[in-house]
């Protein structure tokens, strides 16, 4: 089994909705054209450095899809359930925290608005 996290670069003021609406258009692969966002280039260095998406992959890799999706705004990621997620979810928050991006778990319709 598996579950799927969207990381978004999105102005921290944005409604639910507006969450709702660009993870939806992530999904579907339509992808904005233009420059990438600084945020998100630095959440995804991060964030393979320490789970590849490309091979080499490592024994722990929390991915069920990779490599993962990433547009210019967003990183969308399938994760395995179990003890090879957790450190995996953690790392997502804290990274998101420091990169002062929104998260959105579409199975639970949550938005978590972490920034620092």
């Amino acid at each position: 089994m598996s579950f799927d996290l969207d990381v978004l670069a999105i102005d921290p003021a944005a409604s639910d909705d507006a969450v709702r609406a660009m993870a939806t258009r992530c999904r579907s692969g339509q992808h904005p054209e233009g420059e990438l966002d600084e945020r998100i280039v630095g959440f995804y260095e991060s964030l393979r450095a320490r789970y590849p998406d490309f091979p080499p992959y490592r024994d722990d890799s929390p991915w069920m899809s990779m490599p993962l999706d990433v547009g210019t705004d967003h990183v969308s990621m399938n994760m395995s359930f179990g003890r090879r997620s957790t450190p995996a979810i953690e790392l997502v928050v804290d990274l998101a925290a420091r990169y002062g991006l929104t998260i959105y778990d579409p199975q639970g319709d949550e938005v978590a608005r972490h920034h620092r």
